[in-house]
């Protein structure tokens, strides 16, 4: 019993003199084992000086490569140590190299050691530099002719690096042009005569009036379509054939006159001293042109009426904008007559021609009128829907660096390693750009502090580049 309390006091009197490192490496004993040691014997250990700042990272109790962004504990029970901001001073992209790690069991073989300032400058075997500073070794699958970079977990909680899932998506955005409501041009119609006639009575209609269809216009005596009549009258009195009242019938419909004003003539077997012409469709009165007791020469316009329950909104979209729209792209319609009020329609028509002046293209977007709300010449702010229909390969805007002549992504190949990867982009909108070639579905990148893995990749590539290629290993 004495001679294990002396063993203890002989023990404590060789740590506190401050021979512990070197009786510990006489016997063999590793640092964690010795650690053991002295709390078996009740010998409490030097305090170790406790970190400033931020928790960074957390590792392995045992200083082991073993590293965590959360809390963790090993598999017997023992918390991670928590690494705070002033204790992760290395720059380097590796973690600190500890017994397990250095000794010979490790897999990976060296290829070369590399100047720690970045110099253009390798060994094939181990060196100094002229500070003293040791050559860093490159291991097997490091050596990526600059292409990866490769970043510290202290960097990446530091510099806030996130990435992204690179997903297929319907890019889409909104183009945002003036518009101008315009009449449907297949709705306009005109009430004339093909013969000289004489007005009677025009019905109380005026210009900016609704007629519907079949409403009376006016009444008229037009000789030539009384002798045509008269001609019928005479073909049906006398048994005529069919080919005679055929060519009859032709005669009154060639001068305009309505089938059923010709049903009105075969049925009372009367010719009625003036016509009336009624509205050939519903709609509203543009023009009236004609008084009672006026004389009406062949071709002359006494009415122009026009349909606006389909009317068409004429936008001017620029050239640069142009690629972006297609037919049948969803398009909302606001007048400033109607606040709060949105009217949906369709791309019906992509003009074939560019304005020399306002370097824009027309393009006719329908749309329904039931109400009558939309006035010709109103003008009109549009939103067309552009984009592909089809789900694209695409990525937030923050992922692309764009320098004008190069367009970049930074991919996230886990485990602090990234690699800048040229792309070619096509449309953007709605914070999504559409990537065409360089990175497929399923890739990790970057969408947070990607200039600083880019500029980092670019200065680790100037580097190399310095480098003769007698020198490289």
């Amino acid at each position: 019993m004495k001679r294990i309390a002396l063993t203890g006091l002989t023990l404590a009197a060789i740590m506190a003199a401050g021979g512990g490192g070197y009786w510990a490496g006489v016997q063999g004993i590793p640092a964690p084992g010795l650690r053991a040691l002295f709390d078996n014997l009740g010998i409490p250990a030097a305090a170790e000086p406790a970190g400033t700042g931020a928790v960074i990272y957390y590792q392995d109790p045992d200083g082991k490569a073993a590293y965590s962004a959360t809390p963790r504990q090993t598999g017997d029970g023992r918390e991670f140590r928590a690494v705070r901001a002033s204790e992760d001073v290395s720059f380097e992209d590796k973690p600190p190299v500890t017994a397990e790690a250095a000794g010979p069991a490790s897999p990976r073989r060296v290829l070369y050691y590399r100047n720690p300032m970045g110099l253009p400058d390798t060994s094939p075997v181990p060196k100094k530099d002229s500070m003293g500073m040791d050559y860093i070794p490159v291991h097997e699958g490091e050596d990526d002719d600059g292409v990866v970079v490769k970043v510290s977990l202290g960097k990446l909680q530091r510099s806030g690096v996130r990435s992204a899932l690179v997903e297929r998506r319907v890019v889409g955005r909104l183009v945002r042009v003036p518009g101008t409501v315009r009449l449907d041009e297949r709705r306009v119609s005109v009430v004339a005569t093909r013969s000289e006639a004489f007005i009677n009575e025009v019905a109380n209609v005026t210009t900016g009036d609704r007629v519907t269809k079949g409403q009376m216009l006016l009444r008229l005596y037009a000789p030539d379509i009384a002798t045509a009549g008269a001609q019928l009258l005479t073909d049906l009195n006398g048994g005529g054939r069919d080919s005679t009242l055929g060519g009859a019938r032709q005669r009154l419909e060639n001068l305009g006159l309505p089938p059923e004003a010709i049903a009105e003539i075969e049925r009372t077997r009367k010719v009625p001293l003036s016509m009336i012409w009624r509205a050939p469709s519903d709609g509203v009165v543009l023009e009236r042109n004609v008084v009672d007791g006026m004389k009406a020469a062949p071709g002359d316009v006494l009415f122009r009426l026009a349909d606006i329950s389909t009317v068409w909104v004429l936008a001017d979209v620029p050239e640069f904008d142009l690629g972006a729209v297609r037919l049948g792209a969803p398009a909302t319609i606001r007048v400033r007559s109607l606040p709060g009020r949105r009217l949906s329609g369709q791309v019906s028509l992509i003009y074939p021609q560019v304005g020399e002046a306002t370097r824009a293209t027309r393009v006719r977007i329908e749309i329904a009128n039931p109400d009558g709300a939309l006035l010709p010449n109103m003008y009109a702010e549009v939103e067309i829907g552009s984009g592909a229909a089809a789900p694209v390969v695409a990525v937030p805007d923050d992922a692309v660096i764009d320098t004008g002549t190069r367009q970049v992504v930074i991919l996230d190949r886990g485990e602090g390693r990234f690699e800048p990867r040229d792309v070619k982009i096509g449309l953007r909108g709605e914070g999504f750009t559409e990537i065409r070639d360089g990175i497929a579905e399923g890739d990790r990148v970057v969408v947070a502090a990607n200039f600083l893995i880019d500029a980092e990749s670019n200065l680790k590539a100037a580097l190399r580049g310095l480098t003769p290629v007698e020198t490289r290993p």
